[in-house]
């Protein structure tokens, strides 16, 4: 009974050091945590462990640019990036170190994205064309020439394939409507300044969606010699 009891003693005091453990690992204003120990800790609850959130309320991560991430982060951690759900969400995160954020910044660009559901058709075709062409008629340039042919983004430009159509949408209203709130939004300020609401939700039913037959079309096979 003696040595049960030991054994019984020795892993309460195993189980309570992990739990010790995993509170600290919460501690972002500890610079030893590391980046990807804070995303599966605490990112997770918004955005999934893997960096596919849910909610449309929390903008996907995985397979997002690195550089883009690096940048929203530290914009959050200066508080240059005011927009409601930064303020609400992400303002907390002041005591992330340069090495935090860049390995964040490494573990979610690395992970595999996933695409969105489709759903109105006539609305992702009429988001294709915008995509692709733009709005020629009212000065909206086309989206492709800078987040990619397949909406993988471009350096600085981010992912935007598999996106949740309604994150799109908040966003699109911000840099139109208080691109003061995204202090690296002025670019596109000027693409969405004569967007309709239909416009916009247009062009974010199809990124979220990004149906394969358009990366198809970006790619088609070799003609036959």
């Amino acid at each position: 009974m003696k040595k049960m009891a030991q054994i019984i003693s020795l892993g309460m005091l195993l189980a309570g050091s992990g739990c010790h453990d995993m509170d600290r690992s919460r501690a972002v204003d500890n610079p030893a945590v590391a980046g990807k120990t804070i995303a599966m800790q605490v990112c997770s609850n918004c955005h999934g462990v893997t960096g596919v959130s849910v909610s449309p309320n929390f903008p996907k991560l995985a397979g997002q640019r690195r550089e883009y991430l690096v940048d929203q982060l530290t914009d959050f951690k200066m508080h240059t990036r005011s927009d409601p759900n930064a303020k609400r969400f992400m303002w907390g995160f002041t005591h992330l170190s340069e090495s935090q954020i860049d390995e964040l910044a490494a573990y979610f660009s690395s992970q595999q994205p996933v695409m969105g559901e489709p759903g109105d058709q006539s609305l992702i075709g009429a988001g294709k064309a915008i995509y692709a062409s733009g709005l020629p008629d009212k000065g909206v340039a086309a989206c492709v020439s800078c987040h990619g042919q397949r909406g993988e983004g471009m350096n600085q430009f981010p992912r935007l394939a598999g996106q949740h159509a309604d994150y799109i949408i908040k966003q699109l209203l911000v840099f139109q409507l208080n691109v003061d709130q995204r202090p690296r939004g002025e670019i596109m300020k000027a693409v969405c300044a004569n967007m309709s609401d239909q416009d916009m939700r247009a062009v974010a039913a199809f990124v979220e969606a990004f149906p394969p037959e358009t990366e198809a079309a970006a790619n088609p096979p070799p003609a036959d010699q």
